[in-house]
């Protein structure tokens, strides 16, 4: 599950929020008591502001797990061009087990949507059984995954040039 920015409350997020959520993003299983000494609070402190930053969907601490490892041996990415409202078409997306990532965008497609698979003949039955057949779905162009270089979910926090925490 992804944070969706139109749930997310857009709350004010000062530098010691971006502190937690930089040490979260580093070791999200650290201790309230060991982000209180991290940032200079009170372990109190510290969890009302995760709490706060949950509740209001600015993050959520999620255990992320490679896909190889759990027998998805197929990852791509699905660029979609859409006759009608690329909105319907996302959400209908977005309901699909196998697809965990969509976003709405401008450029050649109007709808990016990353899909985990077992393996070709299941990506192959998910684009024509269900991603083609959805209403607004005018082509789609299939991006396949051959080495996964980089990986990060470090927004928010000082993530430029080593300022994130531990650096």
């Amino acid at each position: 599950m992804r944070l969706n920015p139109t749930r997310a409350t857009r709350s004010r997020v000062d530098a010691v929020d971006r502190e937690l959520i930089g040490h979260l993003q580093v070791d999200g299983r650290m201790s309230y008591a060991a982000l209180a000494k991290a940032v200079g609070l009170s372990e109190a402190a510290v969890r009302q502001r995760v709490q706060r930053l949950l509740e209001g969907g600015v993050m959520q601490v999620v255990a992320v797990t490679d896909p190889l490892t759990v027998d998805l041996l197929r990852q791509t990415m699905i660029g979609i061009r859409v006759d009608g409202d690329t909105r319907q078409v996302a959400a209908r997306l977005a309901e699909l087990p196998e697809v965990d990532y969509v976003v709405l965008c401008a450029g050649s497609f109007d709808v990016l949507a990353e899909l985990t698979c077992a393996d070709d003949e299941q990506l192959l039955d998910l684009l024509n059984s269900r991603v083609r057949t959805i209403p607004g779905v005018r082509s789609t162009e299939t991006f396949i995954y051959l080495e996964l270089v980089k990986q990060t979910y470090a927004w928010g926090a000082a993530t430029h040039h080593g300022d994130r925490p531990g650096d």
